[in-house]
């Protein structure tokens, strides 16, 4: 068990008392990183303040210790994690994300047409979530999961759990799809977020309107219930103005700089600041010549009956799978749209043959620092572990604005 030591330092500088919060499945701190972005108007710092984290993967864990120093950051297995030190009307938020694979529709085993796979043990991570929830009590708890986490029997589970004589029948739920790219954020992510409101509090948190929406324009509008007035809505943030407009084109570099530190005690990669992160690839030439034959939005159906010479040889740039499908994904090799939210950034978007995580314009995918940018994250977070690492914190977190949204609502609920 590697774990930080409790600060006393406070998120929140203000006379307003901190709203303290727990992290579990941490990950690098993406939801941690949009309650700290949220500032109430005038107040000039955030009113949450991170206590702890939980976190298995030794370099998220890191990370998440390397940004966030008030929080005490346990890199353990979470069903070993000790709560007595929380229990007692100590902590006011729980969030976290169990790892989701089970249940993605992406997992080889499990086709989107099929339901999740109810005996996947990651499935029953959420359980270790709950089972957490159950001993802290807080005022308000928010799960985030795959958007096919609400059609699992888990959901039905954890519904069922909030029926008197449940383990959480002093809660009330609520649950929606939420894509990212509604409340601002340069990427268009589909996550079920379930939002818990413990019953002493009234009513229930509802989880917050978009402020932003596809052609919105100022044309379309949406009603706050609880204000009764009509909100005009901001049109989606493309990622072409909000990320790639503030990268360069090349790269410098393949390889991360060779620096080390022990944040948790274990050695390992870093810290490097975001904008270190902008590394590219070796591609092969076949590669290149693939990502030179891809025009603007195009993808890999862009590659059929073309030839290019590789190596002194003319080669054909497609393959025999990729012409046998005209269905499925439009995005294996596909160009992001300038003048579009990205699509969701996962954990291996630097591989073109994964989705379409190709630079708008440039001949190569988009690097870590894109990525990175693309999620929310700031210029100065740190980051610890290899390129594979660190890409799989960036595409493992929640976007920093959605986090931040969520955390705005919970904010003027609890202060309300």
């Amino acid at each position: 068990m590697v774990t930080t030591s409790i600060s006393t330092a406070s998120a929140a500088t203000n006379a307003e008392p901190t709203i303290k919060v727990v992290d579990l499945f941490s990950g690098a701190g993406g939801f941690s990183a949009g309650f700290r972005a949220y500032q109430p108007a005038g107040s000039g710092s955030s009113p949450f303040e991170s206590v702890a984290a939980v976190e298995f993967d030794e370099a998220a864990a890191a990370t998440y210790a390397a940004n966030f120093g008030s929080a005490h950051v346990a890199n353990i297995d979470i069903s070993k994690w000790d709560t007595l030190p929380y229990e007692g009307e100590k902590i006011d938020v729980i969030m976290g994300g169990p790892p989701c694979q089970g249940f993605s529709a992406l997992n080889r085993d499990n086709p989107a047409k099929k339901p999740p796979k109810a005996n996947d043990p990651r499935n029953l991570l959420w359980r270790e979530y709950m089972r957490v929830v159950t001993r802290i009590k807080p005022k308000i708890f928010v799960l985030e999961n795959v958007d096919r986490f609400l059609k699992s029997q888990e959901f039905e589970d954890l519904k069922a759990s909030t029926d008197p004589g449940g383990d959480l029948d002093d809660y009330t739920l609520r649950w929606k799809i939420l894509n990212a790219a509604d409340y601002g954020v340069p990427q268009a992510r589909r996550r079920a977020i379930v939002i818990a409101t413990r019953n002493d509090l009234g009513t229930a948190l509802e989880h917050p309107l978009p402020t932003h929406a596809r052609n919105a324009g100022g044309a379309q509008a949406t009603l706050d219930e609880e204000s009764d007035e009509i909100r005009l809505l901001q049109p989606w943030v493309v990622v072409g103005d909000a990320v790639f407009s503030h990268t360069r084109k090349t790269t410098s570099r393949i390889n991360l700089p060779e620096r080390t530190d022990k944040p948790l005690g274990v050695v390992l990669p870093g810290p490097y600041k975001t904008t270190e992160l902008h590394i590219g690839r070796s591609p092969t030439p076949l590669s290149l010549a693939r990502y030179r034959a891809i025009g603007p939005g195009g993808n890999r159906h862009d590659l059929r009956n073309k030839s290019a010479l590789v190596l002194g040889e003319q080669t054909y740039l497609s393959t025999e799978s990729w012409d046998k499908h005209n269905s499925g994904s439009g995005d294996v090799m596909g160009r992001m749209h300038a003048d579009r939210p990205s699509v969701t950034i996962r954990t291996e978007f630097y591989k073109p043959e994964k989705g379409r995580y190709l630079h708008p314009v440039a001949d190569r995918p988009i690097t870590h620092y894109e990525a990175a940018l693309i999620q929310g994250f700031p210029a100065d977070f740190k980051w610890f572990g290899s390129k594979v690492q660190i890409a799989r914190q960036i595409g493992n977190a929640v976007p920093v604005g959605l986090g931040r949204v969520l955390a705005q609502a919970i904010h003027e609920r609890l202060r309300g």
